[in-house]
């Protein structure tokens, strides 16, 4: 009887059993951390809320936010049209900070894709092949680490004609070896597990062991520490703009911290309330980043 019950936990049906009981503690964990961390709650749903707004914002604001529309420098509240105020044209403020949520956020996920496929591609080569691939592939991750990447994206901006797509890109191009050091880490980690043996005795070929065996069990954690790259391309982006190199034909957040810098001591709303906007986004992705690193890994979120 003890064989009987020894060979029937490894059965595929046991095997499912496991399964589903590992992805239910995950999930009740996720949900526990969830309910006992307001800081959480609050972060998901202002993050939620911000992007609801950015997707809705033709429909907010159907006018361009460029127009001027009204008396320049009207201070919040003074106007209930114009309930944050105008700038120096006479633009509406609010306007132009649901508009440039869309701007801001667009740069700072799909910059933040880019470096994760980026990184991703590098670090799997370089931790499953280990050797000299790992070895040439490493030292081309230190190269990139060396040049400061404000300085990159600033140097492929000079040379292009900045525009949202170009900011992007080279954001991307920035922060992908971040990524490829922690998915090098976890593909050497797992590339001598015992599945990826199983798959390797049925005769799989590498691709395959790479991309369906392996990349799924290290992507959630290499997907939760992009958030990290994504509050750096908000900021990154914000930055830029602030430099005036960000794109001159789209209002973003930071291009209104940028047009309100001249008047910082007289007109301070007009860097406030958008700086405003990005710090809460900036928080609320750091803070549902942190916290996903706890759900995912039973240790951490047991403290």
């Amino acid at each position: 009887m003890t064989d009987v019950v020894a060979d029937n936990s490894d059965s595929p049906i046991a095997g499912s059993v496991k399964a589903a009981t590992s992805i239910m503690g995950t999930k009740r964990r996720a949900l526990l951390v969830w309910l006992r961390d307001p800081f959480l709650c609050v972060a998901t749903v202002l993050l939620i809320g911000v992007i609801a707004i950015a997707m809705a914002a033709r429909l907010i604001y159907p006018t361009d936010p460029l127009d001027m529309v009204a008396p320049p420098l009207l201070w919040p509240g003074q106007d209930m049209d114009y309930p944050l105020g105008t700038d120096a044209l006479g633009r509406d403020l609010a306007a132009g900070i649901v508009h440039g949520a869309r701007v801001s956020l667009l740069v700072g996920f799909f910059a933040a894709f880019i470096g994760l496929v980026i990184g991703t591609t590098i670090g799997a080569l370089a931790g499953y092949f280990g050797g000299i691939v790992d070895n040439l592939l490493v030292r081309l991750t230190e190269l990139f680490q060396t040049i400061p990447a404000i300085l990159l994206v600033i140097v492929i901006l000079a040379i292009g004609n900045p525009s949202v797509f170009l900011i992007v890109l080279s954001i991307g191009l920035a922060s992908w070896p971040m990524i490829a050091r922690l998915a090098r880490s976890q593909f050497m980690a797992l590339r001598e597990a015992d599945f990826v043996m199983a798959a390797r005795g049925l005769g799989y070929g590498t691709p395959r062991i790479i991309v369906r065996e392996i990349l799924p069990n290290a992507l959630p954690t290499i997907v939760v520490a992009t958030s990290v790259l994504v509050a750096n391309g908000i900021l990154a982006e914000a930055g830029l703009s602030f430099l005036n190199l960000g794109d001159p034909n789209q209002v973003s957040w930071g291009s209104l911290i940028g047009n309100g810098r001249t008047m910082l001591r007289t007109e301070w709303y007009l860097t406030a309330l958008p700086g405003l906007a990005i710090i809460l986004t900036v928080l609320s992705i750091n803070i549902i980043g942190d916290r996903l690193t706890d759900i995912l890994n039973p240790r951490s979120a047991t403290r």
